[in-house]
């Protein structure tokens, strides 16, 4: 085994035990750990997938999606969550709190906003010819 291992992606937010709340409901993770301004979520026990840590940063701002502001903070990571229904999980992440983006790049891939305005995207998997 490796001496070293990447172990989790750690999104900045105004508020990471609000973040942190949105993506527990959306993947249905748990809490592994929390500290006032920091949260360790990840599958239940068992279950595979990779964790996700917040962390509290005051001076956060969103990034701009897509890339069209100049100056403006830009995106530079996305989540992509691959679904069996995009549909049907595109309402679910709606009814936990996502904003869907004005700008929708692909029909098997939907483009979504968290409640911290981190870009993420839902997609499903297309037979192509």
């Amino acid at each position: 085994m490796s001496p070293t291992r990447l172990s989790t992606v750690v999104l900045d937010a105004p508020d990471a035990h609000v973040l942190a709340g949105f993506y527990q409901r959306l993947l249905g993770y748990v809490v592994r750990r929390e500290e006032p301004d920091w949260v360790l979520i990840g599958p239940p026990e068992g279950t595979p997938g990779l964790a996700l840590s917040f962390q509290t940063e005051p001076e956060y701002v969103p990034p701009v999606w897509p890339s069209r502001a100049p100056g403006a903070q830009q995106m530079m990571l996305h989540l992509d969550i691959q679904v069996d229904d995009l549909a049907a999980e595109t309402a679910r992440a709606v009814a936990a709190g996502a904003r869907p983006a004005d700008h929708q790049p692909q029909d098997d891939v939907r483009v979504l906003f968290d409640p911290a305005g981190h870009p993420f995207c839902l997609w499903i998997e297309t037979a192509r010819p």
